[in-house]
This record gives C-alpha cells, sequence and structure tokens, in this order.
C-alpha cells in the first residue's frame, strides 16, 4: 500500500466512525455535550511570590540548551 492509500484509508475509518458515534448519541437522545467553560476555581490556584528565589537553587545547574556555565556551548 503507498501512503496516499494508507491515508484514504485512514480518512475513511474515521469517517465511519464519526458517523457511528452521532448514530449512537442520536439513538440515546442525548445532544452532544457542549465544551465545558474554563471557570476559575480559587482553591486550585497557586500563589507566587513577589521575592526573588534564594540562589542557591540554581548552583550546579546548566542553562537548557546552552550547556554548563563553565564550558563553551557547541
Amino acid at each position: 500500500m503507498s501512503l496516499h492509500d494508507d491515508l484514504t484509508a485512514v480518512r475513511r475509518d474515521l469517517d465511519q466512525l464519526t458517523r457511528t458515534v452521532e448514530r449512537l448519541e442520536r439513538q440515546a437522545g442525548r445532544p452532544r455535550p457542549a465544551a465545558p467553560a474554563a471557570e476559575s476555581d480559587p482553591s486550585r490556584m497557586v500563589g507566587v511570590p513577589d521575592a526573588p528565589y534564594d540562589s542557591t537553587l540554581w548552583t550546579d545547574s546548566d542553562d537548557e540548551g546552552l550547556g554548563a556555565r563553565d564550558r563553551r556551548a557547541p
């Protein structure tokens, strides 16, 4: 099978799956649920202090993608 044939088969299967799910939803008599509204829940929020972080947290750390501070980046 060529790549085009594979993509066509996947698209056909996906269309069939979509039609089947829609038919099942109609049979169940339930409308499709709307996307849930993004509500902020204050109990899940985490406060970030304005104070600077302790510099010892970054001791022996490498800069992401740049390598170690005492060596030359590639």
